[in-house]
């Protein structure tokens, strides 16, 4: 039998994940894909401003492949945890992996090990995320406020 477990700290191991994530957007030529635009305003809630590209915008998974490969330089896949989400993930990984390091599937795979099967669709990560801090008596908007303010910040 599973323990419950602490939701700050499984609040707090998300959290890390996602500033990893958000950094990693930002840097030039990265494109984080997602399947739908409900995705993309949860991830954006979340304070993630990168580039943002869906999979499900009018285009087959080879022509949104090429149109990747054409375009960025990192690919970062963040479908959802369930099996469609699964397959175009492995999808998207056969066309891009052609010629190049491949896409970054990392992001999906650590945010799934400390999901644990609670949530299996992206576009629900912010709320997820809302319930989590509060149960772990931490302040999603305080720490969203922090972020955008660390992101304004000049790098030395």
């Amino acid at each position: 039998m599973e323990t419950a477990r602490d939701p700050a700290a499984v609040f707090d191991e998300f959290w890390e994940l996602w500033a990893r994530l958000r950094a990693d957007s930002r840097v030039p030529g990265s494109v984080v894909v997602v399947e739908g635009e409900r995705d993309r305003r949860s991830l954006r809630r979340l304070g993630l401003r990168g580039t943002v590209v869906l999979v499900h915008r009018g285009r087959t998974i080879s022509e949104t492949a090429q149109h990747l490969a054409a375009t960025a330089r990192h690919v970062i896949i963040l479908t959802d945890w369930d099996t469609e989400g699964g397959h175009l993930a492995q999808r998207l990984k056969e066309f891009l992996g052609v010629g190049r390091s491949g896409p970054d599937l990392e992001h999906r795979r650590r945010l799934a090990r400390v999901l644990r099967g609670e949530l299996v669709h992206v576009e629900g990560l912010y709320g997820w995320a809302l319930r989590t801090a509060e149960k772990g008596n931490r302040s999603l908007g305080q720490l969203l406020e922090t972020a955008e303010a660390d992101d304004e910040r000049p790098t030395e």
